[in-house]
């Protein structure tokens, strides 16, 4: 570009100015063009799912339960032998005083003719005994005898006394083991175990039969430590089996165990049916759903202080937040689907879920994972999880829902 021509108006300096404005000129279009309107943040991706109301009959405890006898013995001979017969197998109904086995008589009935032996023998020393005592009393009355002498057969005739009163015990000894050889039922009931076979030399009191009492069954389940606090003597409980799969059965707990089973570290807890059903029987396998609205501390979860019933949800664990020390939970907002942290209310928590009795409407959008990683306001976008409670159960001691709701997000991002 040629220079400005020189004239008495147009200096270097000027001409330097125009050059320098030019320049600026040039920048600040440049500048002007490249402007655009700042773009909108975009939405965080969180996992949220609308909750509703459980049903009443879902607060329950819910546990494995099975049929047991309320009385039950092992059966076993009362000395030791051979069997030789068995009168009883696996699930016979037997009555009390039936044959259920036998053992090898032999030797029993030799010990019991040898007492008896034993006893006519004593028997007739001490007649002989009795007969020489009043002899010499007569004499001793004519002074034909000592006193010494008379001493002397008093005293084997209270020798011969003893002597039949303890063959006479010993015959009694004798003739019960030959009855111990016979194994009777002590009760009417249901052979549960089998424990001997014939020919099998047993010792005393080695169990041959498991009896289970006629009469009252109990419902038993196991509880682990966790749930005691909710568990009480008299609390209502329904009982299901899928043996009959259209009834259900009313029942009590009866009597729970004061300490903890030493394999399982459960307690074992006894229902009675109310009343009892004969189509119930020994060994059936079932569920049980103990009312936690029975609970000792008079807390009834879902029910507000005018005694209506409040909506109850049951949200993953991983849903609860916290505003200091008060539970909450991250709603949705449907209007501009920002977020708001809400105090609720909780009634328990268990292993991977929590019970809400109030702070949530039927419908709201919860956020079910990532709690820690969003901040009231946020813009957020809902997706649901990949799997819910009803598609997949997650493990116990497993990441839970966690992991379901990471994938989500990270699937959510993906699309």
């Amino acid at each position: 570009m040629n220079p400005l021509p020189l004239t008495p108006r147009t200096t270097p300096r000027h001409q330097r100015l125009c050059l320098a404005g030019l320049s600026c000129l040039a920048i600040w279009s440049l500048s002007g063009c490249a402007r655009h309107a700042p773009a909108a943040s975009a939405a965080a991706v969180v996992v949220a799912l609308p909750v509703h109301p459980v049903a009443g009959d879902a607060l329950g405890l819910r546990f494995p339960a099975e049929v047991a006898a309320r009385y039950s013995n092992a059966m076993a001979f009362r000395v030791a032998g051979k069997i030789i017969e068995r009168d009883a197998h696996l699930g016979d109904l037997v009555k009390q005083g039936q044959v259920l086995a036998r053992l090898d008589p032999s030797d029993a009935g030799q010990q019991a003719r040898g007492a008896q032996a034993a006893l006519d023998a004593a028997t007739h020393r001490l007649s002989f005994a009795q007969q020489q005592l009043d002899r010499d009393r007569s004499q001793s009355e004519q002074n034909l005898i000592a006193a010494a002498q008379l001493e002397q057969t008093q005293d084997a005739y209270t020798a011969a006394l003893a002597a039949r009163d303890q063959a006479a015990a010993q015959l009694a000894v004798a003739r019960n083991n030959l009855q111990y050889d016979t194994l009777r039922a002590e009760h009417d009931g249901l052979i549960i175990s089998e424990n001997a076979d014939t020919g099998q030399v047993v010792a005393a009191g080695q169990a041959v039969y498991g009896l289970a009492w006629s009469g009252a069954t109990d419902v038993t389940i196991d509880a682990p430590e966790s749930r005691l606090g909710l568990i009480h003597v008299d609390q209502r409980a329904i009982v299901t089996f899928p043996a009959l799969p259209d009834r259900r059965f009313e029942a009590q707990v009866r009597e729970l165990a004061p300490a903890a089973d030493p394999q399982s570290r459960t307690y074992r807890v006894k229902l009675t049916l109310t009343p009892p059903d004969r189509d119930v029987r020994l060994g059936m396998t079932g569920q049980a759903m103990l009312a936690v609205e029975d609970s000792p501390s008079g807390t009834n979860p879902g029910l507000n202080s005018g005694g209506a019933r409040e909506p109850v949800f049951v949200l993953p664990a991983t849903a609860i937040f916290h505003r200091g020390s008060q539970p909450a939970v991250w709603i949705v907002r449907d209007t501009d689907s920002t977020l708001e942290l809400r105090v609720v209310a909780t009634n328990r928590y268990d292993a991977q879920t929590a019970t809400i009795t109030a702070g949530l409407r039927d419908g709201e959008r919860v956020v079910l994972a990532g709690v820690h990683t969003v901040f009231a306001g946020e813009l957020v976008r809902a997706v649901a999880p990949l799997f819910t409670p009803q598609d997949r159960r997650p493990d116990p001691g497993s990441a839970g829902n966690d992991g379901a709701a990471t994938a989500a997000v990270n699937d959510a991002a993906s699309r």
